[in-house]
């Protein structure tokens, strides 16, 4: 569930897990004052799975290659 940022008058910032689907909270669960919700940028997003970067599908031939390359590049800082 994501966490959405709040900010009460009387009692500052606080955070709250919410559904997407639930409304945004109109009273603060301490006071009972009103509250606004604040847009955050904590945003994480986790990838998780192969598939995500162009290294992760690439030929044989490609790897081939690269190791190739690499393996001169060493070679030739010597």
């Amino acid at each position: 569930m994501p966490t959405y940022e709040y900010k009460c008058e009387r009692c500052g910032k606080f955070e709250q897990w919410q559904s997407i689907t639930d409304d945004p909270l109109a009273s603060c669960p301490t006071c009972g004052g009103p509250v606004k919700r604040l847009i955050s940028n904590n945003v994480n997003i986790i990838f998780k799975g192969s598939g995500f970067y162009a290294t992760d599908n690439r030929s044989a031939e490609y790897e081939k290659a690269a190791k190739a390359e690499s393996g001169s590049a060493s070679s030739s800082d010597d």
